[in-house]
């Protein structure tokens, strides 16, 4: 087995080199991670055609590691290209700090790649654990350093070990989000779904830029966290110490989906434009 290690917070994570080094008795491991931090880029990959650099990186541990200058989602398209040798049987990315859980799915870097794993025919996985300090954001060195890495380590060592002995039928895409506890305090683990909500209440706070006249400041600012959810909502298992596991599939239509109004009113339209 092939494995590609990437993330979006750079590749002098502490997440990601624990990760890399978990899963190399699996198989084949190849860390290629952006050279800087990428969080928020989803599946973005940039202008096409690119042109773009792979440094060479030495993480302790790993043989053969890539500092990529670009997003984790173009990392994944350019694997899926050759980049770095034979083509992947699976894309883990992590593990990031802070969950990945109702509506920033569709914003994690994280999640980006573990999709265009599956454009590439790998299944994808992504991996994130609930911060330090109990939200999404970021956290000093020291909170870092305390995270409970190797636990959302051998959640995924755990998740790879089964796709190996039974491979999935096609390529997919799992979104697993883990406590910030020791394995032995979790309770267990849920297959959820995706919360119509962010983990945490968010708001805008705006000032001033000074000496530019017209400038505001921007600032993102993370709240409490929202109400507690059913154990089968992602927020909701991981706040009540459980492992979150999401199957994000294709986007497919569905049928009669539309309401009667749309319907009518495109009826309408091209029997205007047809002359009735």
């Amino acid at each position: 087995m092939r494995i590609l290690v990437t993330n979006d917070d750079g590749i002098n994570s502490i997440g990601l080199h624990v990760l890399a080094r978990a899963l190399q008795p699996l198989g084949e491991t190849i860390v290629a991670a952006p050279d800087k931090e990428y969080s928020g880029a989803s599946a973005s990959v940039g202008p096409i055609p690119l042109t773009t650099e792979k440094h060479s990186f030495d993480i302790e541990g790993i043989g053969e590691a890539w500092a990529v200058e670009g997003p984790p989602a173009l990392i994944v398209f350019l694997a899926g290209l050759g980049a770095f040798g034979e083509p992947f049987d699976i894309v883990v990315s992590g593990i990031n700090p802070g969950a990945n859980v109702g509506n920033p799915v569709y914003l994690s870097g994280t999640i980006g790649a573990a999709v265009l794993a599956r454009l590439n025919g790998a299944t994808g996985i992504a991996i994130s654990q609930d911060s330090v300090k109990g939200i999404v954001g970021k956290f000093s060195e020291h909170d870092e350093n305390i995270q409970k890495w190797e636990t959302a380590a051998e959640v995924v060592v755990s998740i790879v070990s089964s796709l190996k002995e039974n491979p999935l039928s096609r390529p997919g895409v799992l979104n697993v989000n883990v406590p910030n506890k020791e394995t032995s305090e979790i309770k267990g683990w849920i297959q959820t779904e995706i919360a119509d909500s962010y983990s945490v209440h968010r708001y805008v706070n705006v000032s001033p830029v000074e000496g530019k006249e017209g400038s505001y400041k921007l600032e993102m600012i993370n709240g409490d966290r929202v109400d507690q959810l059913p154990k089968e909502i992602d927020i909701g298992a991981v706040t009540s110490d459980y492992v979150s596991v999401t199957w994000l599939d294709k986007i497919r239509p569905e049928k009669n989906s539309f309401g009667g109004s749309v319907e009518s009113s495109l009826d309408a339209l091209f029997s205007d434009i047809s002359g009735g």
